[in-house]
């Protein structure tokens, strides 16, 4: 993947980074959704920018990258985030991972992803559960939090960014799926009410930080 980046002029430039550009970018669904969301800011949108601030004090865009590709260990399949975004707050830098949603789920869990699993997965799956401190992942999480989680813990490295952060930009007016988010904050030791961030210091050192971000709706008719 080359590290050449070019700036976007619009939503529709982000379409034809999507697995499947033409099923994915529909209005209402998450894709083309969170597309125009971020590109009507000049900076964070704000639900995002509130829960970074609650966490880390008042903290800039650098830049956005859609549909970014982080490697994982064990397979040839990176986790694509939605959105990955680097920011600066007081004490330095935060790598985050964005996963939109409106009414798609968070994919299998630990437990359907682990059926019949080859070496690369039982190999990937141990990398993630140890990334973040967990002594085996319960089997009902599921597995994206966990992939999606992990990409920002690296890129923070990356970075060198001493705080990553994992949030969930959601356009759901019932908020569905924010029960399987509460699960995969609570095997972490955080309560992650929606808006207002969840922060664990990791045995790595680096700081994490979950939020639910509520989208604006005016987006869904975008």
């Amino acid at each position: 993947m080359s590290k050449i980046l070019i700036p976007s002029h619009g939503a529709s430039d982000w379409q034809q980074f999507l697995a499947q550009p033409e099923r994915q970018w529909v209005t209402g669904y998450s894709a083309r959704t969170i597309a125009h969301s971020w590109e009507a800011q000049a900076d964070w949108p704000p639900e995002v920018a509130s829960i970074l601030y609650k966490a880390l004090g008042p903290t800039s865009l650098l830049l956005a990258i859609p549909e970014h590709k982080t490697p994982l260990p064990g397979g040839r399949r990176e986790s694509q985030s939605d959105v990955f975004a680097l920011g600066r707050h007081n004490s330095g830098l935060v790598a985050c991972t964005i996963e939109g949603k409106v009414n798609e789920a968070f994919g299998p869990t630990v437990a359907e992803q682990m059926k019949e699993a080859s070496s690369g997965k039982r190999e990937r799956l141990n990398f993630l559960c140890g990334a973040l401190g967990i002594d085996g992942c319960p089997d009902h999480i599921h597995y994206q939090l966990l992939h999606r989680t992990v990409s920002a813990l690296i890129e923070a490295e990356r970075f060198a960014a001493r705080d990553a952060a994992m949030i969930v930009h959601s356009f759901s007016p019932e908020r569905r799926w924010l029960d399987a988010f509460d699960q995969f904050c609570e095997i972490l030791g955080l309560r992650c009410d929606v808006g207002e961030p969840g922060t664990v210091n990791l045995p790595s050192g680096q700081r994490l930080i979950l939020g639910w971000a509520c989208g604006d709706p005016r987006h869904l008719a975008a």
